[in-house]
């Protein structure tokens, strides 16, 4: 019975570790992309300043992504 509560406890931290490493995978991969100014303005979007934001991109397909 011990034996098997240790598994138990032991197959519970690998999961954990597991979903935590899927976790950092995917937050780096919803991490929103980023787009030079020259890029936006020949892919024909505008260019909005947030204050205290930055500036963004505003693509005619209605997306928005950060500028660098």
């Amino acid at each position: 019975m011990r034996i098997r509560r240790t598994l138990g406890l032991v197959l519970a931290a690998a999961t954990l570790a597991g979903a935590g490493a899927v976790g950092a995978v995917s937050a780096q991969a919803a991490a929103s992309p980023t787009i030079t100014r020259q890029e936006c303005t020949d892919a024909g979007g505008q260019i909005k300043s947030i204050p205290y934001g930055g500036d963004t991109c505003t693509l005619p397909d209605g997306t928005s992504q950060r500028i660098t």
